[in-house]
């Protein structure tokens, strides 16, 4: 695979969101790997009155996955002035256990319009509960509970409205070789 790292670092600055915040983020976590995919979410959120942004950076190294997230904050009790933070997260692509796809496309058509991808690895499940119920409309007795544990670790939504078809297009690109990665039990390079 190729080495990308010089357009990952070209993409952040480009975005214009605190570039040299994000870009040292990226390279303590990259500890000199080279970048063989990622895909980068640039997202304004609005809370009553004010508009924060934040960043989202998905790499895939020969043997990690990193989640790089540097969000915006208005001033508070731990620090006086606005302020970012940038948290970092590395999970070796053996530890990746599900790459979930979902593509939405409309009704008679062809053009993708959203696609969302998830990532487990363990970390974080999701757990519902409901009260166990029998068939028997009579019975009054408790059946205790049933529910489901799902993988909830990372999840990644764009939309071809909202971040561009270009957008969408890197994060399947992103999916894929995430995928292929983890089919293949071996790190990337390493083939």
């Amino acid at each position: 695979m190729d080495d990308r790292t010089p357009q990952l670092f070209e993409d952040v600055s480009r975005s214009g969101y605190y570039p040299e915040i994000v870009s040292d983020g990226l390279r303590d976590s990259l500890g000199g790997e080279p970048v063989h995919a990622y895909v980068l979410h640039h997202e304004p959120t609005f809370d009553r009155d004010e508009i924060r942004r934040h960043m989202t950076v998905l790499v895939m190294t020969p043997s990690r996955l990193l989640l790089v997230h540097t969000d915006e904050h208005p001033p508070d009790d731990l620090l006086p002035k606005p302020y970012t933070s940038t948290t970092a997260e590395a999970v070796a692509i053996a530890e990746v256990r599900s790459v979930v796809l979902t593509r939405m496309v409309a009704v008679n058509s062809t053009q993708l319009e959203e696609a969302v991808l998830t990532i487990g690895w363990g970390a974080v499940s999701r757990l519902d509960l409901e009260p166990a119920q029998c068939n028997d409309p009579d019975c009054e007795a408790d059946h205790g509970y049933t529910g489901n544990i799902t993988g909830d670790d990372f999840s990644l939504r764009l939309s071809a409205t909202a971040d561009g078809g270009a957008a969408v297009q890197r994060l399947l690109e992103f999916a894929r070789a995430l995928s292929a990665a983890t089919g293949h039990g071996v790190p990337v390079g390493r083939r």
